[in-house]
């Protein structure tokens, strides 16, 4: 594969985007039913029989994916509005509970049957997701490297005597091969960003608690985050829509305030002197991805000192949070001990060089690094950095196990325990044709802001154009919220629309006004703006386009606004009332009355 190429390889032959999966069913080239038969064949064909740990039986799976070929004869297109990931394949990394499936965590000795599913995988379900089976991973999520499960080493998808990437190996390969169209992982430090970046996909990272862990055998309970493999930035975030959303019976769930997209371009801070140990082919991959993406318009990059993101990551696992892995095994790290994979059972045993004076020391200097690291980004949207330092072998890893792991957790132990969103992205391929990708990271709640810039950048590096579609489909709310009514400048596609963008509003209704209204061109606005004023008499309908913004925004939206404009209340054809856009009387003076063609859009296209 040319060094330069970040194109899927041909071992994936059905559409490898939800997107293009739910186009095929929409016109009737594919089907559930034919789909999940392609994956099964491919599946058993495949010879890699450590990417699973237990999978749906074939029956059971075959007869649900008829029942959805049945639904989209009889509902047609509507089954893609109540269900938005209708007939998509997926996997679950096996420390994900789903109802009586086994639950190993990779450790056959702790298996148990679970009794009901975990929440993210309800979700999944009632949005139309179709799970294949479970997948393998480096034993109870500890390893960045995919070797350490007694269900075997799971082995790269391009080169199998280089690792997968853990500690959700399984979850990525199952991607990789085109077994699956997404697959949730788990990410307590970096597992879900890693085996991306070796297996060429997109690797989500979500802020804390906004996919709920209910149900997830965990790590670190106060770090863990479920991610999402997928092959294309859209895709992932298609996933995050259903996946999301406050829960109550996980008590590290949280209804997080979301930041908007930026639409004017990128400031972004990267490492002054990144670390590679000594891989010289990595580094030139980033280089050359680095280069590409700065290229962009609008990207500034600023080199920022990491020493503050290394000081974390070591705290991770050289600190007390070992304890959190322990705490987690209770007994079982007792009475099975031999049960216990040897580098996870001595990683796990650190625990005892720590005591509670340590964990709140830990705690302190873990505060100061975090305000630190605030400052260090304070002009920057987002902070790139490599997801991984170098590219081992499985024999590398079997090796130097230890070593070889610390040094793949370089640029990633440290996002969690600083309450940061990441998102990795693939890039320029290696010259020795090996995968290699960025992440991008942002702090708690830019989820969205990572995930529009991603696809923008994913695109600049060959893969599709996603941004702008990520951009008007922000996560379901949260948060309070008011109705704006936008009728000229800030209408979709106009020069002032990146102002509600980037305040995390969405668009909700293209309607009209009532029959009460006129519309006039004001003289002199840069850019140009249209007056809306209500009239006794005469009136007409106007055009408008109604976005939901988050109520804490509102203040600084309705402050960036110049007279002759402001906010009032306008009815709408309906009869409704929501705040939006009005003209004061005065600003009318020497103003064109453009009423007649109704609406702003169309008044501009006549000028052309």
């Amino acid at each position: 594969m040319p060094a330069h190429s970040s194109v899927i390889p041909e071992v994936l032959a059905a559409p490898t985007s939800i997107g293009a999966l739910l186009a095929a069913y929409r016109d009737g080239s594919l089907t559930p039913g034919k789909l999940i038969g392609d994956l099964l064949t491919r599946i058993d064909s495949a010879a890699r029989d450590e990417v699973w740990i237990s999978r749906v039986p074939a029956k059971q799976l075959r007869q649900q994916a008829a029942a959805l070929d049945l639904m989209l004869q009889i509902k047609g297109a509507a089954v893609f509005d109540s269900m938005p990931l209708f007939g998509v394949p997926f996997a679950v990394k096996d420390n994900i509970d789903v109802a009586d499936m086994a639950t190993t965590a990779g450790c056959p000795e702790y298996a148990r049957v679970a009794a009901s599913n975990a929440t993210v995988v309800t979700r999944l379900q009632q949005a139309g997701a179709l799970l294949v089976g479970k997948t393998n991973l480096d034993q109870f999520a500890t390893g960045l490297v995919g070797v350490r499960s007694p269900y075997g080493a799971v082995r790269n998808t391009f080169k199998p005597e280089y690792v997968s990437g853990g500690s959700s190996s399984g979850s990525a390969v199952a991607v990789g091969l085109g077994q699956v169209l997404f697959s949730l992982g788990t990410d307590t430090a970096g597992s879900g960003r890693v085996p991306a970046a070796f297996n060429n996909l997109v690797g989500l990272k979500p802020s804390r608690g906004l996919i709920s862990n209910h149900g997830l055998v965990p790590a670190c309970r106060t770090l863990d985050c479920i991610s999402i493999f997928a092959h294309d930035v859209g895709s992932a975030w298609q996933v995050l829509r259903s996946a999301a959303g406050f829960d109550a019976a996980d008590p590290y769930s949280r209804a997080l305030p979301m930041a908007g997209v930026k639409r004017r371009g990128y400031r972004v801070a990267v490492p002054q002197q990144p670390e590679f140990y000594g891989d010289v082919i990595a580094q030139e991959a980033y280089e050359r991805t680095l280069a590409q993406i700065t290229a962009l318009p609008g990207v500034t990059v600023t080199g920022i000192a990491f020493d503050v993101f290394t000081d974390a990551a070591q705290m991770l696992y050289q600190g007390p949070w070992v304890g959190e892995r322990r705490a987690v095994l209770g007994d079982f790290f007792i009475e099975h001990n031999q049960a216990v994979h040897p580098v996870v059972r001595q990683i796990t045993a650190q625990a005892e060089n720590y005591d509670a004076v340590d964990a709140f020391n830990a705690q302190y200097h873990l505060a100061e690094l975090r305000r630190e690291a605030e400052t260090l980004l304070a002009d920057s949207d987002l902070l790139l950095v490599p997801t991984t330092t170098t590219f081992p072998t499985i024999a590398e890893v079997e090796a130097d196990p230890i070593v070889r792991n610390s040094q793949l957790g370089y640029y990633t132990n440290f996002v969690n325990l600083m309450d940061m969103a990441a998102l990795a992205i693939p890039g320029l391929w290696r010259r020795d044709g090996l995968p290699a990708g960025v992440t991008l990271i942002g702090p708690a709640g830019s989820d969205q802001m990572l995930a529009e810039a991603g696809a923008r950048f994913q695109q600049a590096l060959g893969g599709a154009s996603q941004a702008d579609a990520i951009a008007t489909a922000p996560l379901p709310a949260s948060e309070a919220s008011i109705a704006v009514c936008v009728v000229g400048a800030h209408l979709s596609g106009q020069p002032l629309n990146w102002q509600l963008l980037e305040a995390g509003a969405h668009r909700v209704a293209v309607t009209t006004t009532a029959p009460r209204y006129r519309l006039y061109a004001l003289p002199g606005t840069t850019p140009p703006k249209p007056g809306l004023a209500r009239t006794a008499t005469e009136g007409a309908a106007i055009a408008v386009e109604v976005w939901q913004m988050p109520l804490r925004q509102f203040g600084g939206f309705v402050a960036a606004i110049a007279a002759p404009l402001g906010i009032g209340t306008v009815e709408l054809a309906d009869g409704s009332a929501v705040k939006g856009f009005i003209c004061e009387p005065a600003g009318l003076d020497g103003a064109t009355d453009i009423t007649h063609h109704g609406a702003w859009v169309t008044y501009l296209a006549s000028l052309a």
